[in-house]
C-alpha cells in the first residue's frame, strides 16, 4: 500500500502519517525531512539560499523517487500540489488523502513553528487564507479521499483513514492505486 498525505501546513500530515505507518506496518517518509537530509540543511536555510524555486525542485525530485516505491506512507509538504508534475506523480502512484482543516486550526497549529518559511514573519492567518485560495482546488483535484483534520486525536484520524481505505479495498476489490 502506498498513501500520500496532502494538505496545508498544520493539517497533521506528518503526525497522522506516522500513525498510519504503524497501523499498516509500512515505512513512513516525510518529504520535508528527506529534502533536509539530502540538502544537509533545514528548509528555512534552503529557502534563504535557493529560494522557493530551489526548494520546490528538491521536493519534486523526492516525490518522483518516493512515487516509485512499492509501499509506504508519505507525508508531503503543503505546497507539493503547486506543480502539475507532482500532482500527476501523486495521482498515478497511490492513494492520495487530503487532510482538510479550518484556518483557525491551521493558525493554532502553525503559530509557534518557525520552520515554515512561507508563514514566518507574516500574519499567519492572512497568509494561510491566501495559500488556501490557490491550493484548495489542487488538493481536491488529487484527492482520492478527503478527511477533516481537527477536533480529534491523530490516532483516531489515522484509524478513520485506515477504515476507509480497507472499506474501499473490500468494496471495489484491490484498487490499483492501493498498491
Amino acid at each position: 500500500m502506498k498513501v500520500f498525505l496532502v494538505g496545508p501546513p498544520g493539517a497533521g500530515k506528518s503526525t497522522i502519517g506516522r500513525q498510519l505507518s504503524r497501523l499498516f506496518d509500512v515505512p513512513f517518509y516525510d518529504v520535508d525531512e528527506v529534502v533536509e537530509t539530502r540538502a544537509g540543511a533545514n528548509i528555512p536555510w534552503i529557502f534563504d539560499v535557493e529560494g522557493e524555486q530551489g526548494f520546490r525542485d528538491r521536493e519534486s525530485a523526492v516525490i518522483a523517487e518516493l512515487a516509485g516505491l512499492s509501499e509506504g506512507i508519505i507525508a508531503t509538504g503543503g505546497g507539493v500540489v503547486l506543480r502539475e508534475v507532482n500532482r500527476r506523480q501523486l495521482s498515478g502512484a497511490g492513494v492520495v488523502v487530503y487532510l482538510e482543516a479550518s484556518i483557525k486550526t491551521l493558525v493554532n497549529r502553525t503559530s509557534r513553528n518557525n520552520k515554515r518559511p512561507l508563514l514566518a514573519g507574516k500574519d499567519p492567518k492572512a497568509k494561510l487564507v491566501e495559500l488556501m485560495a490557490v491550493r484548495e482546488p489542487l488538493y481536491q483535484e488529487v484527492a482520492t479521499l478527503t478527511i477533516k483534520s481537527g477536533g480529534t486525536s491523530s490516532k483516531r484520524l489515522a484509524g478513520l483513514i485506515s477504515e476507509k481505505l480497507h472499506a474501499a479495498i473490500t468494496t471495489t476489490g484491490r484498487d490499483k492505486r492501493l498498491g
